[in-house]
């Protein structure tokens, strides 16, 4: 039903995801930084998130993902 991780598309923009974690402050009061693998990992967060939402509208029978099925 799903797909596997490695035909996932790209679902978050990695340079987004950067400049959001930077926005943030570390112990040593300089920005957050992303490690290499951040982007992968998030990426495969949001399509297991968006497979439980399709997943929620079909047993609804929706055929259209809505934010409550998040």
């Amino acid at each position: 039903m799903g797909k596997k991780t490695e035909e996932l598309p790209r679902l978050s923009v990695e340079s987004s995801m950067k400049e959001f974690v930077s926005g943030f402050e570390g112990p040593e009061k300089s920005p957050l930084r992303s490690a290499g693998d951040l982007g992968d990992a998030l990426n495969a967060k949001v399509a297991e998130i968006l497979t439980k939402a399709a997943e929620r509208c079909v047993a609804n029978g929706r055929s259209t993902v809505r934010p409550c099925d998040l």
